[in-house]
């Protein structure tokens, strides 16, 4: 398994992010907020980890839901998986959003997402006249069956 530096300002409060597991590829984030914040069923909130990085060029940091928030309460990171882009140098906020059932409290230091660095790759764009044909065309939204 690779490895590679990003340097970390933690405000006052904020948990460095930690794998949990030797074998964890997300490390987990939690939540600093002055005071608990409330979701019922259907809202979403931007929650703060009081958290800045300084991503190497060539790597991004992406945002994902913990599976066991998602499983027990449903409640999961909105825009899945976030990006953060290397040159970005504000805070680490999460969307959540609560698609459970029952209301659900975020407090402070609650692990409430995982972060993944990753290798970036750029793509080159060409405009042209016509794309080559394929068996499956312009099929989707499930066109390929169950």
């Amino acid at each position: 398994m690779s490895e590679v530096l990003i340097k970390v300002v933690a405000q006052e409060g904020s948990a460095i992010p930690e794998y949990k597991t030797l074998g964890a590829a997300g490390a987990d984030v939690c939540a600093l907020v002055d005071s608990p914040v409330e979701l019922n069923p259907g809202d979403r909130a931007l929650i703060g980890t009081g958290l800045f990085f300084a991503i190497p060029d060539g790597y991004e940091i992406q945002v994902r839901p913990r599976s066991g928030l998602a499983a027990k309460n449903g409640v999961t990171v909105l825009n899945t998986p976030g990006t953060i882009d290397s040159d970005y140098r504000g805070e680490l906020k999460v969307i959540l959003i609560n698609l459970g059932k029952e209301k659900f409290t975020v407090n402070k230091g609650d692990r409430i997402a995982q972060i993944v660095a990753a290798p970036v790759t750029r793509a080159a764009f060409a405009v042209v006249d016509s794309l080559d044909q394929t068996e499956r065309g312009a099929g989707g939204f499930g066109s390929t069956g169950k």
